[in-house]
Protein backbone atom coordinates (compact mmCIF):
# COMPACT_ATOMS: atom_id res chain seq x y z
CA UNK A 1 0.00 0.00 0.00
CA UNK A 2 1.79 3.12 -1.26
CA UNK A 3 0.40 6.68 -1.13
CA UNK A 4 0.90 8.48 -4.42
CA UNK A 5 -0.79 11.86 -3.70
CA UNK A 6 -3.34 13.58 -1.52
CA UNK A 7 -6.28 15.83 -2.39
CA UNK A 8 -5.06 18.53 -0.01
CA UNK A 9 -3.54 21.56 -1.82
CA UNK A 10 -1.34 24.06 0.03
CA UNK A 11 -2.05 27.73 0.50
CA UNK A 12 1.62 28.68 0.14
CA UNK A 13 4.69 27.41 -1.67
CA UNK A 14 6.39 24.77 0.53
CA UNK A 15 9.93 26.09 0.15
CA UNK A 16 11.28 24.14 3.14
CA UNK A 17 9.81 20.84 1.94
CA UNK A 18 11.30 21.39 -1.51
CA UNK A 19 14.66 22.32 0.04
CA UNK A 20 14.67 19.20 2.24
CA UNK A 21 13.95 17.00 -0.76
CA UNK A 22 16.69 18.70 -2.78
CA UNK A 23 19.18 18.41 0.08
CA UNK A 24 18.48 14.71 0.59
CA UNK A 25 18.89 14.03 -3.11
CA UNK A 26 22.08 16.14 -3.34
CA UNK A 27 23.69 14.40 -0.36
CA UNK A 28 22.80 10.98 -1.76
CA UNK A 29 24.31 11.83 -5.16
CA UNK A 30 27.46 13.09 -3.43
CA UNK A 31 28.26 9.68 -1.96
CA UNK A 32 26.60 7.58 -4.67
CA UNK A 33 30.01 6.46 -6.08
CA UNK A 34 30.75 4.75 -2.74
CA UNK A 35 28.07 2.12 -3.47
CA UNK A 36 30.57 0.54 -5.88
CA UNK A 37 32.98 -0.03 -2.97
CA UNK A 38 31.36 -1.81 -0.03
CA UNK A 39 34.26 -1.14 2.33
CA UNK A 40 34.32 2.59 1.54
CA UNK A 41 30.54 2.82 1.99
CA UNK A 42 30.75 1.01 5.34
CA UNK A 43 33.45 3.41 6.57
CA UNK A 44 31.37 6.37 5.38
CA UNK A 45 28.32 5.17 7.32
CA UNK A 46 30.49 4.48 10.37
CA UNK A 47 31.42 8.17 10.37
CA UNK A 48 28.09 9.77 9.48
CA UNK A 49 25.26 7.35 10.27
CA UNK A 50 23.61 6.99 13.68
CA UNK A 51 24.97 3.98 15.59
CA UNK A 52 23.07 3.37 18.86
CA UNK A 53 26.08 1.94 20.71
CA UNK A 54 28.15 5.01 19.87
CA UNK A 55 25.39 7.26 21.19
CA UNK A 56 25.00 5.43 24.49
CA UNK A 57 28.66 4.59 25.08
CA UNK A 58 30.56 7.46 23.47
CA UNK A 59 28.01 10.28 23.33
CA UNK A 60 28.21 10.53 19.53
CA UNK A 61 24.99 12.53 19.20
CA UNK A 62 25.91 14.18 15.88
CA UNK A 63 24.79 11.07 14.04
CA UNK A 64 21.22 11.76 15.14
CA UNK A 65 21.25 14.73 12.76
CA UNK A 66 23.55 13.65 9.94
CA UNK A 67 21.84 10.26 9.54
CA UNK A 68 18.60 12.05 8.66
CA UNK A 69 20.09 13.06 5.31
CA UNK A 70 21.59 9.70 4.35
CA UNK A 71 19.90 6.79 2.59
CA UNK A 72 20.80 3.19 1.90
CA UNK A 73 19.75 3.07 -1.74
CA UNK A 74 17.74 4.64 -4.53
CA UNK A 75 14.42 3.07 -3.50
CA UNK A 76 14.99 4.04 0.14
CA UNK A 77 15.50 7.66 -0.94
CA UNK A 78 12.62 7.66 -3.43
CA UNK A 79 10.13 6.22 -0.94
CA UNK A 80 11.01 8.71 1.77
CA UNK A 81 10.91 11.69 -0.57
CA UNK A 82 7.53 10.60 -1.93
CA UNK A 83 6.05 10.57 1.59
CA UNK A 84 7.65 13.95 2.37
CA UNK A 85 6.31 15.46 -0.86
CA UNK A 86 2.77 14.23 -0.17
CA UNK A 87 2.44 15.20 3.49
CA UNK A 88 5.09 17.86 4.09
CA UNK A 89 3.61 20.75 2.12
CA UNK A 90 0.39 20.85 4.17
CA UNK A 91 2.25 20.77 7.50
CA UNK A 92 4.49 23.60 6.32
CA UNK A 93 1.42 25.51 5.18
CA UNK A 94 -0.13 25.33 8.67
CA UNK A 95 3.05 25.79 10.72
CA UNK A 96 4.98 28.33 8.68
CA UNK A 97 8.35 27.79 7.07
CA UNK A 98 10.83 28.08 9.96
CA UNK A 99 8.61 26.46 12.63
CA UNK A 100 8.05 23.56 10.24
CA UNK A 101 11.81 23.17 9.72
CA UNK A 102 12.36 23.08 13.49
CA UNK A 103 9.51 20.57 13.81
CA UNK A 104 11.03 18.34 11.12
CA UNK A 105 14.50 18.31 12.68
CA UNK A 106 13.13 17.75 16.18
CA UNK A 107 10.99 14.79 15.18
CA UNK A 108 13.95 13.30 13.30
CA UNK A 109 16.18 13.54 16.37
CA UNK A 110 13.43 12.15 18.60
CA UNK A 111 12.93 9.24 16.20
CA UNK A 112 16.63 8.47 16.36
CA UNK A 113 16.52 8.47 20.16
CA UNK A 114 13.53 6.10 20.06
CA UNK A 115 15.62 3.74 17.96
CA UNK A 116 18.49 4.02 20.44
CA UNK A 117 16.16 3.16 23.33
CA UNK A 118 14.93 0.12 21.39
CA UNK A 119 18.46 -1.20 20.88
CA UNK A 120 21.01 0.75 22.96
CA UNK A 121 23.96 -1.57 22.24
CA UNK A 122 23.31 -2.10 18.53
CA UNK A 123 26.36 -1.59 16.30
CA UNK A 124 24.27 -1.37 13.12
CA UNK A 125 24.46 2.04 11.37
CA UNK A 126 21.04 3.64 10.92
CA UNK A 127 20.29 6.04 8.06
CA UNK A 128 17.22 7.66 6.56
CA UNK A 129 14.81 10.56 6.82
CA UNK A 130 11.87 8.28 7.62
CA UNK A 131 11.84 9.11 11.36
CA UNK A 132 11.40 12.82 10.66
CA UNK A 133 8.87 12.10 7.92
CA UNK A 134 6.96 9.87 10.35
CA UNK A 135 6.65 12.95 12.56
CA UNK A 136 5.22 14.88 9.62
CA UNK A 137 2.71 12.08 9.09
CA UNK A 138 1.71 12.14 12.76
CA UNK A 139 1.05 15.87 12.59
CA UNK A 140 -0.88 15.43 9.35
CA UNK A 141 -3.12 12.87 11.03
CA UNK A 142 -3.99 15.35 13.77
CA UNK A 143 -4.75 18.28 11.46
CA UNK A 144 -6.24 16.59 8.38
CA UNK A 145 -7.73 13.22 9.41
CA UNK A 146 -10.34 13.24 6.66
CA UNK A 147 -8.17 14.52 3.83
CA UNK A 148 -8.36 12.06 0.97
CA UNK A 149 -5.25 10.17 -0.10
CA UNK A 150 -4.81 8.14 -3.27
CA UNK A 151 -2.94 4.92 -2.62
CA UNK A 152 -1.61 2.25 -4.94
CA UNK A 153 -2.85 -1.06 -3.60
CA UNK A 154 -0.76 -4.06 -4.63
CA UNK A 155 -1.86 -7.59 -3.77
CA UNK A 156 0.17 -10.29 -5.57
CA UNK A 157 -0.86 -9.50 -9.19
CA UNK A 158 -3.69 -7.10 -8.34
CA UNK A 159 -2.91 -3.40 -8.85
CA UNK A 160 -5.41 -0.64 -8.19
CA UNK A 161 -5.44 3.03 -7.17
CA UNK A 162 -8.05 3.75 -4.49
CA UNK A 163 -8.87 6.84 -2.43
CA UNK A 164 -9.17 6.55 1.36
CA UNK A 165 -9.22 8.99 4.31
CA UNK A 166 -5.79 10.01 5.57
CA UNK A 167 -6.69 8.81 9.07
CA UNK A 168 -7.17 5.25 7.83
CA UNK A 169 -3.97 5.16 5.82
CA UNK A 170 -1.84 6.73 8.57
CA UNK A 171 -3.37 4.63 11.36
CA UNK A 172 -2.68 1.44 9.40
CA UNK A 173 0.87 2.57 8.74
CA UNK A 174 1.50 3.38 12.41
CA UNK A 175 -0.06 0.11 13.56
CA UNK A 176 2.21 -1.82 11.24
CA UNK A 177 5.31 -0.05 12.61
CA UNK A 178 4.40 -0.96 16.18
CA UNK A 179 3.47 -4.55 15.28
CA UNK A 180 6.66 -5.06 13.26
CA UNK A 181 8.74 -3.35 15.92
CA UNK A 182 7.59 -5.82 18.56
CA UNK A 183 8.95 -8.66 16.44
CA UNK A 184 12.19 -7.02 15.31
CA UNK A 185 15.71 -7.19 16.70
CA UNK A 186 17.57 -3.84 16.41
CA UNK A 187 20.91 -5.67 16.75
CA UNK A 188 20.22 -7.44 13.46
CA UNK A 189 19.61 -4.27 11.44
CA UNK A 190 16.76 -3.90 8.97
CA UNK A 191 13.95 -1.36 9.13
CA UNK A 192 14.04 0.99 12.14
CA UNK A 193 10.41 0.43 13.14
CA UNK A 194 10.74 2.04 16.57
CA UNK A 195 12.23 5.15 14.99
CA UNK A 196 9.15 5.37 12.76
CA UNK A 197 6.73 4.84 15.65
CA UNK A 198 8.61 7.23 17.93
CA UNK A 199 8.79 9.95 15.30
CA UNK A 200 5.07 9.57 14.58
CA UNK A 201 4.09 9.97 18.24
CA UNK A 202 6.40 12.96 18.75
CA UNK A 203 4.98 14.52 15.59
CA UNK A 204 1.46 14.29 17.03
CA UNK A 205 2.60 15.80 20.34
CA UNK A 206 4.49 18.69 18.72
CA UNK A 207 1.52 19.48 16.47
CA UNK A 208 -0.84 19.81 19.44
CA UNK A 209 -0.02 23.53 19.99
CA UNK A 210 -0.87 24.26 16.35
CA UNK A 211 -4.05 22.20 16.64
CA UNK A 212 -5.11 24.06 19.81
CA UNK A 213 -4.23 27.45 18.30
CA UNK A 214 -6.53 26.64 15.39
CA UNK A 215 -9.34 25.89 17.84
CA UNK A 216 -8.78 22.26 18.83
CA UNK A 217 -11.96 20.19 18.50
CA UNK A 218 -13.70 23.30 17.18
CA UNK A 219 -11.23 23.27 14.26
CA UNK A 220 -12.34 19.73 13.45
CA UNK A 221 -15.99 20.75 13.77
CA UNK A 222 -15.52 23.67 11.39
CA UNK A 223 -13.51 21.77 8.78
CA UNK A 224 -14.90 18.28 9.48
CA UNK A 225 -11.28 17.13 9.42
CA UNK A 226 -11.00 17.99 5.75
CA UNK A 227 -8.47 20.35 4.09
CA UNK A 228 -9.10 24.09 4.60
CA UNK A 229 -8.58 24.76 0.89
CA UNK A 230 -10.80 23.50 -1.94
CA UNK A 231 -10.04 19.83 -2.43
CA UNK A 232 -7.94 18.94 -5.45
CA UNK A 233 -9.78 16.92 -8.06
CA UNK A 234 -8.00 14.49 -10.36
CA UNK A 235 -9.43 13.14 -13.58
CA UNK A 236 -8.31 10.05 -15.43
CA UNK A 237 -8.14 10.00 -19.21
CA UNK A 238 -9.11 6.95 -21.17
CA UNK A 239 -6.12 5.24 -22.74
CA UNK A 240 -5.80 5.37 -26.52
CA UNK A 241 -4.20 1.92 -26.56
CA UNK A 242 -6.73 -0.55 -27.98
CA UNK A 243 -7.57 -3.66 -26.01
CA UNK A 244 -6.55 -7.00 -27.47
CA UNK A 245 -9.18 -9.66 -26.95
CA UNK A 246 -8.21 -13.24 -26.30
CA UNK A 247 -8.73 -15.66 -29.15
CA UNK A 248 -10.87 -18.67 -28.44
Amino acid sequence: MFPIRDHNPSGRTPYVTYALIALNVAVFLAYWPLFADERALTLFFQDWAMIPAQVTQAGAYSGLVTSMFLHGGVMHLAGNMLFLWIFGDNMEDRMGHLPYLAFYLTTGIAAGLAHVIGGPVSQVPTVGASGAIAGVMGGYLLLFPRARVDILLIFIVFFRVITIPAALMLALWFGFQVFAGLGSDPDMGGVAYWAHAGGFVVGVVLTLPVFLRLGGPRFWAETHGTPPHPEAQYSYRRTTIPRVRKRR
